[in-house]
């Protein structure tokens, strides 16, 4: 094959991608906005909130023991952004909902963090480590 044959085939090529793209364009406008204008933003949003609880709950329970405590440190460290979050949260909503939604977000990481530590027995080394000292 020589090179102007070689080129004549991609220019073809990519003439036909570009119509194949141009198709499929056309019909995106014409099929895909109706579905997505019909999707409730409460159920995508719920949807999208279960699967991500199947999903944290096949992980966590598939964990072996011996890499409990490392992910322990690393949840606890995602805890204590979560609390950051849920302070500004609180502090700068201005509904009742976003408030009350921040306090609890706020009280459900602080538990989880400190539930982390005493898991890990890392608080109680904590305190050990102050009376020595």
């Amino acid at each position: 094959m020589n090179p102007t044959d070689l080129a004549n085939q991609a220019s073809a090529t990519a003439q036909r991608a570009l119509e194949l793209a141009q198709q499929a364009r056309a019909m995106a406008e014409t099929h895909v906005a109706p579905v997505a204008a019909a999707a409730d933003p409460f159920l995508f949003l719920l949807t999208i909130f279960l699967l991500a609880c199947f999903v944290g709950y096949y992980v966590v329970w598939n964990v072996t023991p011996a890499l409990h405590s490392p992910l322990m440190g690393v949840t606890n460290a995602i805890s204590s952004v979560i609390v950051v979050g849920a302070i500004l949260a609180t502090g700068l909503g201005e509904s009742l909902a976003a408030q009350v939604f921040g306090f609890l977000a706020a009280a459900l990481a602080a538990v989880n963090i400190f539930g982390g530590f005493i898991v890990t027995r890392r608080m109680l080394a904590m305190f050990q480590s102050k009376k020595k000292g």
